[in-house]
């Protein structure tokens, strides 16, 4: 038994840090441009999951296996790799799960039937896997059951006031401004995630109302069919953001 528990905590322990290590490499070789985004999320990250999770299963068994050892067997390895596997394969499957929670779109606008369009980002959609357009009735409906908050924001500012505030809250947010035209009322940038560098290109559209006037906001990721929310999520507190600085 002390020698089952010694090899599969030790082989627990070198497939968790092989884990840790494809998980790590995942976006360093996507940010690298070594491989694209099916390889980095269907390939390297999958089998790398795979690894931390047998990592896991081993460590538990040595460590099953050295409690019923009559000799004393070293347990170290075994306990360390599995809170390391535990943490990171943990972590991936929670984020799986999230994406299968969530409808699979990455367009995410808050007027579907007339949605911002880009024009100065034109040419880094169409270059990009999502491409440009709008899917229209195929995404709207999904979005309405997913996200039935995300309306057109209304407001008593002027068009011009309303738009020197978004402006500045999108500089804040640290999204790349690629135009901001006060006179046709649209601001146009590009977030990128922090992990991956996954790019968003963002299009937000202010027009003159009986009242004051409106901000209508867009979200679109370049790569992947699931956003994983983050979209409605930038738009949801964007809006909020304006509204809490009182526009």
């Amino acid at each position: 038994m002390s020698r089952i528990a010694i090899f599969a905590g030790a082989l627990g322990f070198w497939l968790s840090i092989a884990g840790v290590v494809g998980i790590a490499l995942s976006p360093l070789g996507f940010r690298l441009g070594l491989w694209d985004f099916a390889v980095a999320l269907r390939t390297v990250l999958k089998f790398a999951t795979f690894a931390a999770l047998a990592g896991l299963v081993l460590c538990i068994v040595g460590l099953l296996f050295a409690k019923l050892a009559k000799s004393s067997v070293p347990v170290g390895r075994a306990v360390a790799g599995l809170i390391i596997s535990g943490l990171f394969a943990g972590y991936v499957i929670a984020q799986f799960s999230k994406v299968q929670s969530l409808p699979y779109i990455h367009d995410i606008t808050t007027d579907t039937t007339n949605p911002p369009t880009f024009v100065a980002l034109a040419d880094a959609r169409k270059a990009a896997a999502n491409g440009l357009d709008y899917k229209g009735a195929e995404i709207a409906e999904k979005q309405k059951q997913a996200y039935p908050e995300l309306v057109p924001m209304t407001s008593r500012l002027s068009p011009a006031e309303l738009f020197v505030k978004a402006e500045a809250a999108a500089r804040a947010a640290g999204w790349d401004i690629a135009a901001a035209d006060v006179q046709a009322g649209r601001i146009e940038a590009t977030a990128t995630s922090l992990i991956y560098g996954f790019k968003d290109d963002i299009a937000i559209r202010i027009t003159t109302t009986a009242a004051g006037s409106q901000l209508d906001m867009r979200s679109m990721s370049r790569v992947g069919q699931s956003d994983v929310g983050v979209n409605a999520k930038r738009i949801r507190e964007f809006i909020a953001g304006l509204k809490s600085a009182g526009a």
